[in-house]
């Protein structure tokens, strides 16, 4: 992102977690926020969760900051985090407000005043624009998925039981109010050029999930394998979601147990469908990051922030799903993806009509598959991927040794040539050398060449030496060792060879 910047700095006010305990050690805020203005802002929001920059786009210098909900109550007012949105502001030169954007519906939000939390009063903070997205709590995404479930799991439903039940667990609507987020909060910032506050109640739940989707939509390097390994590690693990809770990994109130990081995986799943060219990744990719959160096989989501992952000593005694999933990342990378491709640059445009919306099947019924399960067309292209690649692989080898034997064949011809240069010579062609039939190679005296057509009796002058030859040399020179591969080349020397062309006797009587 270009940080740190004269825009934004590294602050080192949480080091050894003093400020708040669940959030990480390495923050970055505004340039011109001071250490007491950080921590009076911490003192007046949720859990100590001061805002703190999550994204930052270096080309208009619009940022997605974070924090926990106020505790205005009814009236209450902190000068210090007043004055720690106005530097948020002020960082972004290119606009003279910014959005504050709550993600709980408006009843919860005043609900909780009657707590002594709530949401920023407009009349106290200068230049800001509240808006509520309506995302409902962790309680009512807890039933809606087990509703869903349960539909998932009838027997042979008929179409109607099935739509109905789909209809009736709202979670289809629910991934809807994310991405509307999400999509709010991406356009603010890429084509307003506008900074954004995002909180909810505490700061880890749905603050995460807008803030994921809108870096999905915002930047094509969260598109990437090691882009969304990199977004899960900074707005879910190090920013303090409660995996531990959420995902019943300990024993627990039940209460606290909600597919928060489900609803992220669907929500990029659907941005998947819409914009098939547009990720590095495939489903197979998110539905094995779905496994290894409940599975407890890696460390990355045992506990519930970056102090208790610490205390335990996860990274010493455990392996990150990160690496492994990088080491066989063949087998999560999607097919269709193009670097270059339009869907692949800038801001993704989704949509989120109604029609949009699919079932994912892929996660939740990907066991029913029935007596012939049917292979799926990223699947299909991939083997084909596959199969390319291994034969364009076969194709370099084969290459590869053609043109090491046709190396050594020009070798083995210079050799011949310089043999040939220095091996007696048994006959003198005429002066004609174009009429010349003259055999390639001698060993001994004797013609080892390869056939050739005669251009007349006259065409080749013999030696007056080769009448000496005798018939032992002869019987000596005759095997296939000799050299000679075919003697029926030779010009006619007489009418008998003429007649009998294997004949080699009556060849060798004539000359």
């Amino acid at each position: 992102m270009g940080l740190p910047s004269s825009l934004w700095k590294l602050s080192p006010v949480n080091q050894h977690y003093k400020v708040s305990d669940t959030y990480p050690a390495d923050l970055f805020v505004p340039e011109s926020a001071t250490p007491p203005v950080i921590v009076g802002s911490s003192k007046f929001r949720s859990r100590g969760r001061f805002p703190a920059l999550s994204y930052y786009c270096k080309d208009n210098h619009a940022a997605i900051c974070r924090s926990s909900q106020p505790l205005s109550g009814f009236s209450a007012r902190c000068l210090e985090d007043e004055q720690m949105l106005e530097a948020i502001l002020r960082s972004n030169p290119c606009s003279d407000f910014m959005y504050v954007v709550d993600t709980r519906p408006k009843l919860n939000a005043i609900a909780n005043r009657a707590a002594g939390k709530g949401y920023e009063n407009e009349d106290n903070y200068s230049n800001i624009k509240f808006q509520f997205v309506g995302i409902e709590n962790i309680h009512v995404m807890r039933n809606s998925q087990q509703k869903m479930l349960e539909v998932c799991e009838l027997r042979s439903p008929s179409m109607s039981d099935f739509l109905e039940g789909l209809e009736s667990s709202g979670w289809l609507k629910h991934i809807k109010a994310v991405l509307d987020a999400g999509i709010f909060i991406a356009k603010a910032v890429a084509e307003e050029g506008v900074s954004v506050l995002i909180h909810c109640s505490d700061g880890w739940d749905r603050t995460s999930q807008v803030c994921s989707v809108a870096c999905v939509l915002l930047d094509p390097y969260y598109r990437t394998l090691r882009g969304f390994m990199v977004l899960i590690e900074k707005d879910w693990v190090s920013f303090g979601h409660k995996f531990s809770h959420r995902c019943k990994h300990v024993v627990g109130d039940p209460k606290e147990v909600s597919p928060i990081i489900d609803q992220l995986l669907e929500c990029v799943w659907q941005l998947m469908e819409q914009f098939p060219c547009a990720f590095e990744f495939n489903e197979r990719f998110l539905i094995t990051i779905h496994n290894h959160v409940y599975s407890c096989q890696f460390g990355n989501f045992i506990g519930n922030n970056q102090r208790e992952r610490i205390e335990l000593r996860v990274h010493e005694r455990t392996h990150s799903l990160w690496s492994y999933l990088w080491a066989n990342r063949t087998d999560y990378t999607n097919p269709l993806y193009r670097p270059n491709h339009s869907q692949t640059q800038g801001l993704l445009r989704a949509s989120t009509s109604p029609y949009s919306f699919k079932f994912w099947k892929g996660l939740y019924n990907r066991f029913d598959h029935g007596m012939h399960p049917r292979q799926s067309v990223e699947d299909y292209l991939r083997a084909i991927q596959e199969e390319t690649q291994q034969l364009e692989e076969q194709l370099s080898s084969h290459t590869q040794k053609i043109s090491e034997l046709e190396q050594e064949q020009e070798c083995s011809d210079s050799c011949k040539a310089a043999a040939f240069d220095k091996s007696p010579t048994v006959w003198a062609p005429g002066n004609n050398l174009g009429l010349a039939n003259t055999p390639q190679d001698y060993t001994g005296g004797f013609i080892t060449g390869s056939p050739c057509q005669p251009k007349g009796p006259d065409s080749i002058l013999l030696p007056k030496s080769t009448n000496q030859i005798s018939d032992a040399s002869f019987s000596n020179g005759s095997d296939q060792e000799s050299g000679i591969a075919d003697l029926s080349c030779r010009s006619p020397l007489s009418e008998d060879s003429t007649r009998d062309p294997d004949s080699d006797e009556a060849a060798y009587s004539a000359a």
